[in-house]
């Protein structure tokens, strides 16, 4: 019956120790590496030697969607 009991404690320290390792993990990666959003991507082309139309940016920030959701 302890066994049991410890077990099932084990599992839910495990679970939530989990989850918020993760949690922390997540916050960390996202403040290193944001997401592309459409002010990085105007300064990237800018700094590529293009002018960035608004619809080059839509389509770009489209084939960016496009490819996140084929690789998932």
């Amino acid at each position: 019956m302890q066994l049991v009991i410890g077990l099932v404690i084990g599992v839910l320290v495990g679970l939530v120790g989990g989850f918020f390792g993760a949690r922390a993990y997540m916050k960390k990666y996202f403040q290193d590496n944001p997401p592309i959003n459409e002010e990085m991507l105007r300064t990237m082309m800018m700094q590529m030697g293009q002018k960035p139309s608004t619809k080059k940016l839509n389509q770009m920030m489209q084939q960016m969607k496009q490819a996140q959701k084929r690789s998932k």
